[in-house]
């Protein structure tokens, strides 16, 4: 364990339970509802309200091989080639292989699918598949279906939920192993204020860290809470440079920050095109699938012609779908456009790169397990070596259906009991000074500026001066004689200083790996690097509190040991 903890009040209630989930999209309901048919008394805690995670905002679909025709092998191939020679093969082996079977058992949950006119699954494509294999629902409202049937299903199971809980750090006991979870509830209820959760087995499933950029897909309680918990914890995380920019994001000015509207990538793969301001299809001979290749290639396209023009954006033609198309297969998109003054019937779609999912996370084995005994990780928070450098679309929502069931049946055959969480020590455990609440919007400018969709080893330097400027005030703020400077604790400042951490992290991982591979995209270092670069960057804490980095040896994992 590292000893580092935020700084936040003891706790003052505690749940007792067998096994804790942190978080409520597609992985933290599955793992839930999969640990409660075992038998095992399980607690589910949420940011927001329970069906308000980022599953929900998926528009495009869950892919897995479910048509004629299509193979886990060729699904298997597809995803390697979009991982850029950094997929761990056997997680995606085990991913596409346990892929169909897993959708099959979310659709007798009560998710209700898209289908022809034969009663069939309706499949598309989307970038980087060579097949139809995306399964969608209520047109491009994936995400919406899966967690409202996720939702109905942990209630009907009268499963023990706390919402509006942002969770602080892990608890432990003398022997080190997990104990449970700090948290803080956010309003009045039976649980306020911070407590704790007590239980032997917790599950991160907290979802992504896109609020670290100015403009993202991601929704604001994305702050990469998960990530800077386990890396408190003493965990390793991997792969965290590898930050996807979707490259079709609704353009709503050079200055807009925050949650920015998606364009569903399945709007390409129903035929749309990318053009320029004088209409020309940019992306034909850049790759053989053109404006479906996969994201990685289509952002640096994007913004390269962006940067060839001296625009802020280019644009999605998909005109020619007529009125109906739009409405029957695309209404969310197309109300989200009309709501801003776009009419897609009828003009382009303004359209540039956003931060949209991390590849990376914290490191896993392929039953979830992290490097610290009695954590598990699962979906966006989790780095299985599923994504490599760049994730294959809708890959995402399997993943979490896929390892959510492995994490569960792992517990329930595990079953550690129950220990008693040791006291925090302020001497052994010296809290992590907080961050003004102010300083978010300076991280994410920073992080937009030196370690955005383009990098080189001058701006990310930059950045990480930027960023270790204001770790440095926010340590002498606390430790100095200026007490009244010292920040209050409470939600705001808890979520920008994970959002330091994690960016520290980030940005530490960017500047070690000196090649252009998936979505890591460095100007000074334009050639992927095979003979070094296919190996992952793996970062933990060290004792003065900086980020460590080292390479593993191959593109596989070695194997996660936590010691039981």
């Amino acid at each position: 364990m590292t000893g580092i903890r935020l700084t936040a009040p003891a706790p003052g209630w505690a749940i007792d339970a067998d096994v804790v989930v942190v978080g409520s999209g597609v992985a933290g309901l599955t793992t839930a509802l999969r640990c409660a048919a075992a038998g095992l008394d399980t607690v589910v805690v949420t940011k927001a309200r329970l069906d308000d995670g980022s599953t929900r905002w998926a528009q495009g679909g869950i892919a897995a091989a479910l048509g004629d025709g299509d193979t886990p092998e060729q699904h298997l191939d597809d995803t390697l080639v979009a991982g850029a020679g950094l997929c761990d093969e056997e997680a995606v082996r085990t991913l596409v292989t346990e892929g169909p079977d897993a959708v099959r058992r979310l659709i007798t949950t009560g998710a209700h699918f898209d289908t022809t006119d034969s009663g069939d699954i309706a499949l598309t494509r989307e970038g980087g598949h060579h097949r139809r294999r995306i399964a969608h629902a209520g047109g491009d409202a994936t995400g919406a279906e899966i967690s409202r049937a996720l939702v109905e299903a942990v209630r009907e199971a009268a499963l023990h939920t706390v919402e509006n809980a942002l969770v602080l750090d892990l608890l432990t006991d003398a022997e080190g192993r997990t104990a449970g979870v700090s948290l803080h509830v956010m309003g009045e209820g039976q649980h306020d204020g911070v407590g704790a959760v007590r239980a032997p087995s917790v599950v991160l499933a907290t979802g992504g860290m896109g609020q670290v950029f100015s403009a993202t897909t991601n929704p604001s309680v994305s702050t990469g809470d998960g990530v800077a918990l386990a890396l408190r914890a003493g965990a390793e995380v991997s792969d965290l440079e590898f930050v996807q920019f979707h490259p079709t994001v609704l353009f709503l000015g050079a200055d807009s920050e925050g949650q920015q509207p998606l364009v569903s990538e399945a709007v390409r793969g129903e035929g749309a095109h990318l053009v320029d301001g004088d209409g020309v299809r940019f992306m034909l001979g850049q790759h053989e699938l053109a404006e479906l290749a996969p994201r990685d290639i289509v952002a640096k396209g994007i913004t390269r012609r962006m940067l060839e023009q001296g625009t802020e954006h280019m644009y999605l033609d998909a005109r020619h779908f007529g009125a109906a198309m739009w409405e029957q297969r695309f209404p969310t998109i197309l109300a989200a456009c009309r709501s801003h003054g776009i009419d897609p019937v009828t003009e382009p779609i303004p359209v540039a790169p956003a931060a949209h999912y991390a590849s990376g996370g914290v490191r896993t084995d392929l039953r979830g397990r992290t490097t610290v005994p009695g954590l598990y990780a699962c979906g966006e928070v989790a780095c299985t070596g599923v994504h490599g450098a760049n994730r294959l679309a809708s890959n995402s929502l399997l993943e979490g259906l896929v390892f959510a069931e492995r994490i569960a049946a792992d517990i329930a055959e595990v079953r550690p009991p129950r220990t008693e969480p040791v006291q925090a020590s302020r001497d052994a455990d010296a809290p992590v000074p907080l961050l003004a609440p102010e300083a978010r919007t300076a991280i994410q400018r920073t992080m937009t500026r030196g370690a955005g969709v383009l990098r080189s080893a001058a701006s990310l330097a930059a950045a990480d001066e930027e960023l270790e400027a204001l770790h440095r005030e926010a340590a002498a703020d606390a430790d100095g004689p200026r007490v009244s400077k010292a920040v209050v604790p409470g939600v705001d400042a808890w979520e920008v200083t994970n959002l330091l951490l994690v960016s520290r992290v980030l940005v530490a991982a960017a500047r070690d790996r000196e090649e252009t591979r998936g979505c890591h995209w460095r100007e000074d270092r334009p050639d992927r690097d095979d003979a070094n670069g296919r190996r992952h960057l793996v970062v933990r804490i060290g004792p003065d509190r900086t980020p460590v980095v080292h390479r593993t040896e191959t593109a596989a994992f070695p194997p996660v040991r936590p010691s039981d």
